[in-house]
């Protein structure tokens, strides 16, 4: 048993847990994380879409019984249909546009430098979006008429680009359209189920064939560490938005995104 393997597999997972719901882009942070730590194995990419599957299943069990009332309220329920209507064109952009670009972005934009820059920039966003965005006129997630989902939508395709933060884009594109912190987020959680959902399901389709008996146990260590740091990530999110804004993020990512441009100049 090769007990750094795992170590390494618990970090990963960590990693992917705590940044893929804050605004600091969890595809950048796993992108560094994976180099530095030297995870290059045959089923590297599989195991990164198994992770991602733990982050997201925090979601579902976060919101468990508010997703469960949607549910049991499609049948009768306007606001349950349009609920599900709004997240439905959220997700759209994004689909349609990452399923025609997926190998472009996959190939080229994947690396180190695109990070870098994608970080920086995305902390100079919300620090333009926290200074000039419009005073809240939605503040509950079932205030969202289609027309401001399908902006979200928009904007969330920016998170296209490694190193944006899918979390980011949809928290400071609701807020540049109107919604408060804690709708932005909400909304950004939510949308987070389909659009996870799809992407890790293109992506296992893809790479299934690394999956073997071997890697089970790599994966198990990596999938709880990601569910369980994902939970932890969303609660103090929520907690945090309810008397803070976004700077501190910003100025993370900046920061970071300069000493990841230094070390690769070195």
């Amino acid at each position: 048993m090769d007990l750094s393997l795992f170590l390494k597999a618990v970090l990963l997972g960590i990693v992917e847990g705590l940044t893929e719901f804050l605004p600091i882009s969890s595809t950048g942070h796993l992108i560094l994380a994976s180099e530095w730590l030297e995870f290059n194995r045959a089923d590297a990419k599989t195991f990164e879409v198994v992770i991602q599957l733990g982050a997201i299943l925090s979601v579902c069990w976060h919101f468990r019984r508010r997703l469960t009332g949607v549910a049991r309220g499609l049948g009768r329920e306007d606001e349950s249909r349009r609920f599900v209507w709004n997240l439905l064109l959220a997700f759209l952009p994004a689909a349609a546009i990452g399923g025609l670009l997926h190998g472009f972005i996959k190939q080229v934009l994947f690396s180190p430098p695109v990070v870098a820059i994608a970080l920086i920039a995305g902390g100079v966003a919300i620090l333009l979006v926290e200074r000039y965005a419009p005073a809240p006129r939605v503040k509950h997630v079932e205030g969202i008429s289609p027309g401001l989902a399908l902006k979200i939508g928009f904007a969330q395709t920016l998170a296209l680009i490694p190193g944006v933060s899918r979390s980011g884009a949809t928290i400071m594109g609701g807020m540049a359209c109107g919604l408060s912190r804690q709708a932005a987020t909400e909304f950004s959680f939510f949308l987070a189920i389909p659009v996870m959902f799809a992407a890790t399901a293109y992506d296992l389709v893809k790479s299934w064939q690394h999956l073997s008996q071997d890697s089970i146990g790599v994966f198990a260590v990596g999938f709880v560490a990601a569910f369980l740091s994902a939970l932890a990530a969303i609660r103090f999110l929520l907690r945090f938005v309810s008397t803070h804004d976004f700077r501190p993020f910003a100025w993370y990512r900046i920061g970071f995104g300069l000493v990841v441009l230094a070390h690769l100049t070195l």
